[in-house]
């Protein structure tokens, strides 16, 4: 009997439909090193990045001439050129101080997360998620953590955090991480502005061993077998054999080994993967939910199958029976994998988080075309050319003839060497003796001039072009005004000068609501339990977290002005202290609601002598 060929499957469909299970039975060995060369080759896209912000870092710091430069001696940073030509590579670092200065604007905005309920009916589990948040924030030292990540943004124009839930320091809490730009990895052919294309995104990991197993040794046999692989990736000859099996260059191995060698290199990455599923709605319940395709006929055709037959014993007509119904789609979902340099699995598995994402929250600036331009870079040739004009002015000066003794040779006395007159000359009472000869010329002192060739005009205009391009002037930066200016025109100028980088300062807002959103996410997944929260420094901020209430609300996140700026207190204690003198609120709703110092001392007082009259009500009560 003949028999029909089987042609593998790999061959009739070039797009499988489930992508994890087609990656195995790519790899039979268990490995992913399809997807960890994957990951690497977005790295390498990122080299320019990382080169770029490695400048940009440099100038911000003070290593303002550590560029490389061709010369007839061979390539060389620009310090070590200046030196040998005898200078000195001075600079009048400014970049720091716009940095500092923009920084200090963002600071000084003290803003906070504030979560709003879409149903307004929700509208107090709002005000509880807000406190839920915030108490978050405080613990993170997300003021510090988003400063900080507002100052990478300046320098490198991408910012990033990891956004987890875990034990720290013996709490079981939601956790916010800064992500290093160099160890960050994105998918390189993203282009939407929010990242909702993203297809890949990972972070590079270098732990020491203790930690490595910490995280991915659960046995015995485990732990001797990261001892062995982590053993042989110490080993760079041997971990470059293995790579250059794949065809890269000797600079792309800087991919799989650490800058340290005590420390481990684990390479996480998240990929969007797909596979079939069925799209189910319970008409009994009314609930939507998802299921594999291999569930299909457990969680749907059998569960239908015993309703209708509950149906019929009950009288129904199957038309009444309320079944599940299912509808088959292709879904795509993130998919995380924790890889050795050589593509062995540490760990993988599916999203474990309910918003079905990755850990990550980033943004990039400005991101046209793919391509991050930070706020720092657009003033790196000014600060260079600042620097030329100071060296030159430096060199000019240098040059000059400055206190130079011109002392005749026939003026020289037997009494004295020369070098006794130079001695002589350095003493504020030194005495020279002289022997004139007719005709001789005296000694003199030779003072000359700098020539003036408009140093100073060029870099007084260069500083000009400097807060131009920056956008942040003099206003902004706190100097004080002419005489005689007046406040309301001092004030309209800083606003102007904050409106320059109304552009950035938005551009990051969108990056602490996203940042936000996902704090909210993990918030509802993880505080499975009644808990209390209380925000530092805040009377009435105390609330209880009910997570059967919580749960499933849907939240708008905001970034409105802190309550903590004295400004807005003021205004919220007027207002309450007018609508406690109409008499609508009582004295413990006015100091619960306000931002009052001693608001929580005069409650505790308050609840003493209300307790004490009630007790010593009740015992007369009981005398009489």
């Amino acid at each position: 009997m003949n028999q029909t060929r089987l042609i593998p499957l790999s061959r009739i469909s070039s797009v499988p439909a489930d992508t994890v299970r087609a990656q195995r039975r790519r790899e039979p060995d268990g490995r992913a090193t399809e997807v960890l060369m994957q990951a690497r080759s977005c790295w390498d896209a990122m080299f320019e990045f990382r080169r770029s912000r490695d400048r940009a870092k440099r100038y911000t710091y003070g290593d303002q001439w550590g560029d490389v430069i061709h010369t007839e001696e061979g390539d060389m940073v620009e310090s070590e050129y200046i030196r040998r030509n005898g200078s000195l590579p001075l600079k009048n670092n400014l970049i720091r101080r716009l940095v500092r200065n923009v920084t200090g604007v963002y600071r000084g905005q003290n803003k906070e997360p504030v979560c709003t309920a879409r149903d307004r009916d929700e509208q107090g589990l709002g005000e509880t998620m807000s406190t839920v948040l915030q108490y978050n924030w405080q613990l993170n030292r997300m003021a510090d953590v988003n400063a900080r990540c507002f100052e990478e943004f300046l320098i490198s124009g991408f910012v990033a955090q990891r956004k987890s839930f875990g034990w720290r320091d013996g709490k079981s809490e939601c956790w916010t991480d800064i992500v290093q730009p160099d160890n960050f990895i994105i998918d390189s052919s993203c282009r939407d502005i929010r990242g909702w294309d993203c297809t890949l995104v990972g972070e590079i990991h270098d732990i020491p061993f203790s930690t490595l197993c910490r995280e991915f040794a659960d046995t015995r046999s485990r732990l001797e077998w990261l001892r062995d692989t982590y053993g042989e990736a110490s080993n760079r000859d041997y971990l470059a054999s293995y790579v250059n099996q794949f065809g890269m260059s000797h600079e792309q191995l800087s991919f799989f080994w650490p800058s340290d060698r005590n420390l481990c290199r684990v390479i996480e990455v998240w990929t969007k993967e797909s596979k079939p599923r069925y799209r189910c709605h319970d008409y009994l319940t009314g609930s939507y939910y998802k299921i594999d395709e291999g569930d299909y006929a457990s969680e749907v055709e059998a569960v239908n199958a015993a309703r209708l037959l509950q149906g019929r014993e009950q009288g129904l007509p199957d038309g009444e029976v309320p079944l599940i119904v299912a509808e088959w789609f292709m879904d795509d979902y993130w998919y995380y994998r924790y890889l050795t340099p050589f593509g062995d699995v540490l760990r993988e598995g599916e999203t474990p988080y309910d918003h079905g994402g990755h850990p990550y929250v980033f943004r990039m600036f400005p991101f046209i075309d793919g391509e991050i331009h930070s706020f720092v870079e657009d003033v790196i040739d000014q600060q260079k050319y600042v620097n030329r004009l100071i060296m030159l002015y430096d060199w000019i000066m240098r040059s000059s003839a400055k206190g130079v003794l011109v002392f005749p040779e026939r003026c020289l006395s037997d009494k004295m060497k020369i070098e006794d007159v130079a001695r002589q000359w350095a003493r504020f009472d030194g005495l020279i003796v002289v022997d004139p000869k007719p005709g001789a010329e005296m000694p003199r002192q030779l003072v000359t001039n700098a020539t003036n060739i408009g140093i100073d005009g060029l870099l007084e205009l260069q500083l000009k072009f400097f807060e131009d391009i920056s956008g942040v002037h003099g206003a902004l930066q706190g100097k004080p005004g002419f005489s005689g200016q007046s406040a309301a025109l001092y004030s309209q100028q800083t606003q102007n000068a904050a409106n320059t980088l109304l552009d950035l300062l938005d551009t990051f807002s969108g990056f602490v609501t996203d940042s936000a959103v996902k704090d909210v996410k993990n918030i509802q997944q993880f505080y499975d339990s009644r808990r209390v929260a209380a925000i530092a420094g805040r009377s009435g901020s105390v609330v209880e977290y009910d997570p059967e209430k919580v749960r499933n609300v849907e939240f708008d996140l905001s970034i409105n002005e802190s309550a903590s700026t004295p400004v807005y207190r003021q205004l919220a204690n007027d207002t309450l202290m007018q609508i406690w003198q109409s008499g609508q609120i009582t004295l413990e709703q006015l100091l619960r609601n306000g931002n009052f110092p001693f608001a929580d001392r005069l409650l505790q007082d308050i609840e003493a002598t209300r307790q004490q009259m009630a007790e010593q009500q009740a015992g007369g009560a009981v005398a009489g």
